[in-house]
């Protein structure tokens, strides 16, 4: 299918993609939304995160993890075990401005992708790595997902379980879409530096790192005052202005009190209690403090008296109140907020389009958004392949020695 017209703030530039699964492609995924031309090159088989249709319900007639991913991107399938395959990605990437990976470092050295070889050949590329470990350390070439780096390593799992308590699981894709928004943007920093001293950058970042920024307040508080922070359950939260509660039909909602000064006098207003103001267990946040199960109780009774509905009716009356709906993924899209903030995108494809959800940045003077549906293995071989000057009868001879392959010749799920 013919690319859109380019939009956004990096239309015109050149990111060449050797990702697999998810955390390197979610980079790429948003760069394209942003503009860039990415190529994604692929293995005779395909980047693996194809088979999530498969591994999510069998053969249904969308991939929607895959499209999230990597919509607006060309895909040419190369066989980088071989000497001309190699040479096809080093004639792409001589003519990139930005080579994204997340490819484990040794495993790109033997093909000769590694950051020295190709900036040596194109001192303007930006190098941008995504890693489990970091690239240095003793585990620097270790294996990860994210559920591995991000999720367990980083104490982000230990930090949200409660004592006593099993391990919670991450939803797919949490780390590695997490880390792709920090790519996309150390992509473009380097992209804007480029502009002023004419120089490419190797840039990095791990899935470690990113769990552990993730809890960013719990790890700094241990580094400059040597104390875990205590993991809070609804029922010991020491400011029950900041705490869920469930209203008459069963629905949960956050209070969001965090400035108690501000914030506790409305909500004692709203819950029909005023008189809480001057009450002595309460008056104060150090009242509240250490009466927290009393007050965390008390509310608890008042909020199941009447339906959620009802309750925002009664919030909306108190504008320094603040609070959300705990909604499920059903409710979250019918938010008519969620479309109206710029939730949701149409993708276009063959038959019209395809309602997606959207990467979280939007530029007003640049406007972003996809441009078409993510490719068919192997589907824009040729096309990449002549744009770097490839002939018809050379392309015919690759493909014969099973270097490249097309849509119709590559053996992946998609």
């Amino acid at each position: 299918m013919p690319a859109g017209r380019p939009t956004g703030p990096l239309s015109g530039v050149k990111v060449v993609e050797l990702g697999v699964w998810v955390a390197g492609p979610a980079a790429g995924g948003i760069l394209a939304d942003w503009g860039a031309d990415v190529v994604k090159i692929e293995p005779p088989r395909g980047d693996p995160a194809r088979t999530f249709r498969r591994m999510l319900g069998g053969q249904l007639p969308t991939n929607p993890v895959f499209e999230l991913d990597n919509r607006s991107k060309r895909s040419i399938a190369v066989d980088l075990s071989t000497e001309q395959g190699r040479q096809v990605a080093l004639a792409l990437i001589d003519g990139a401005d930005v080579f994204l990976t997340n490819i484990r470092i040794a495993a790109l050295e033997r093909v000769g992708l590694g950051e020295s070889a190709l900036r040596a050949r194109n001192p303007r590329l930006v190098y941008a790595i995504v890693t489990g470990y970091g690239l240095d350390g003793p585990d620097a070439d270790k294996p990860a997902y994210d559920i591995a780096a991000y999720w367990a390593r980083s104490g982000l799992a230990a930090a949200l379980t409660p004592p006593g308590a099993q391990l919670p699981f991450q939803r797919g894709g949490m780390g590695d879409h997490s880390i792709g928004m920090t790519a996309a943007g150390m992509v473009s920093a380097a992209l804007f530096a480029r502009e002023r001293t004419g120089r490419g950058d190797l840039v990095s970042s791990s899935l470690l790192r990113q769990g552990a920024y993730t809890i960013g307040f719990d790890v700094n508080i241990s580094l400059m005052w040597g104390v875990p922070v205590r993991v809070g359950t609804r029922d010991t939260m020491g400011n029950p202005t900041v705490n869920n509660y469930t209203a008459a039909d069963g629905r949960r909602f956050w209070i969001v009190g965090l400035e108690g000064e501000r914030h506790w006098p409305p909500l004692a207003r709203a819950v029909g209690h005023p008189e809480w103001l001057t009450d002595a267990r309460f008056a104060t946040p150090a009242d509240r403090f250490r009466n927290a199960p009393a007050l965390i109780a008390e509310l608890d009774e008042v909020f199941a008296t009447r339906t959620l509905a009802e309750w925002a009716e009664v919030f909306a009356t108190e504008p320094e109140f603040f609070w959300a709906p705990v909604q499920t993924i059903d409710e979250l899209v019918g938010d008519p907020q969620f479309a109206a903030g710029g939730g949701l995108v149409e993708v276009p494809d063959e038959m019209g389009s395809m309602t997606m959800l959207a990467t979280p940045a939007d530029f007003r003077e640049h406007p972003a958004g996809p441009r078409f549906r993510a490719p068919r293995l192997g589907e824009h071989t040729v096309e990449v392949l002549g744009e770097l000057g490839y002939g018809s009868d050379r392309i015919v001879d690759l493909q014969a020695a099973e270097v490249v392959f097309t849509e119709e010749t590559a053996s992946g799920p998609g």
